[in-house]
């Protein structure tokens, strides 16, 4: 039998091990990882340990890998990134988003591989231009991120674009906009995990949360709004363009829906099956001026692209995330 093989960077991490978790329900298709997974305490070596890899490739190793068994690899879902949109290192952040990326698109190019990738909703910056998946080269060049792992994203996807028209890319290469992902084996993620989880120990005990303050007079306390999208929509789109080899370019993945944080926290306390309690703090002077108050993917050019399948639903995504995983004692998918 030929061997299959799906390579996943960042497989260990949240999204990647999602993706992982959906791609290895096909007994047929080896699930190769590619991660650190740091201290055993942190446990985000639990983020995989449910499903059956086919291998695990430490970062520092994997063109090495990919080049001995290249014609096994069916495709590479590159979904490791530095995430920390206040990482204070420019360099290496340009470096694990940009550099790293780059010679990933151009190995999978040389080697006639397919290539899925993490963008980020990150690269509209304030969003003042909206939030429309323009493959148009100048499109994406007028886009101005806030912080340097947006730019980092936007760096990408135009150095991808350019490849494609001058026809040195990858048989297929989708880079997916990430909006707002929320959803099972984020735990490792500390201050950058989701509002439902990061909420979810006060919502458990029956304590009050707290929301940042609004520091526009059009927007109240609490209602800034994001496009909230459940991890598992995420990993059933991934697993689609998988079957899907004719799809190409760089699409938005949300749920198409702003909903207000505090919509997010109230599902939570639904969940749990307590009144809500949320009190407003003080936004952080650093984040204030680079803040969005609003992101709405357009998923107009995705359902063009042929994925019909509905997005969940915040009530009923939050529902499932805590039934199922954060009120668990293993919250692990």
């Amino acid at each position: 039998m030929t061997r299959r093989i799906a390579f996943v960077t960042g497989g260990a991490g949240f999204i990647g091990s999602n993706i992982v978790a959906k791609l290895a329900e096909d007994r047929s298709l080896d699930v190769v990882v590619c991660d650190r997974l740091h201290e055993a305490e942190l446990g985000k070596w639990r983020n995989i340990a449910k499903h059956p890899i086919g291998d695990f490739v430490a970062p520092e190793a994997m063109f090495e890998w990919l080049e001995k068994r290249w014609r096994d690899v069916e495709v590479v879902i590159h979904m490791a990134a530095i995430s920390s949109t206040t990482e204070p290192d420019a360099d290496k952040i340009v470096h694990s988003n940009f550099t790293l990326s780059r010679d990933l698109f151009r190995w999978c190019a040389d080697h006639q591989r397919r290539l899925i990738y993490a963008s980020s909703a990150a690269t509209y910056g304030a969003g003042d231009g909206g939030f429309t998946d323009d493959n148009d080269y100048e499109a994406l060049a007028a886009l101005r991120p806030l912080n340097t792992y947006g730019w980092s994203k936007a760096l990408f996807d135009l150095f991808a674009q350019r490849q494609a028209l001058r026809d040195y890319a990858p048989p297929q290469w989708v880079g997916l906009k990430f909006f707002n992902v929320y959803g099972p084996n984020e735990e490792h993620k500390h201050s950058m995990k989701s509002v439902a989880s990061q909420i979810w120990p006060k919502v458990r005990e029956g304590h009050a949360v707290q929301l940042f303050k609004s520091y526009r007079p059009d927007v109240p306390d609490g209602a800034q709004k994001r496009d909230f999208i459940y991890v598992r929509d995420v990993a059933d789109v991934v697993e689609w363009l998988v079957r899907n080899p004719q799809v190409n370019g760089i699409y938005n993945l949300g749920s198409g829906q702003a909903r207000t944080f505090e919509d997010m926290a109230r599902a939570v306390f639904a969940a749990a099956g307590k009144n809500a309690q949320i009190e407003y703090t003080p936004m952080p002077p650093a984040i204030r001026d680079k803040y969005q108050y609003f992101t709405e993917a357009r998923m107009d050019r995705l359902r063009e692209a042929g994925y019909a399948a509905p997005f969940t639903p915040l009530e009923e995504g939050i529902g499932d995330y805590v039934e199922r995983f954060l009120s668990q004692p293993d919250p692990h998918r």
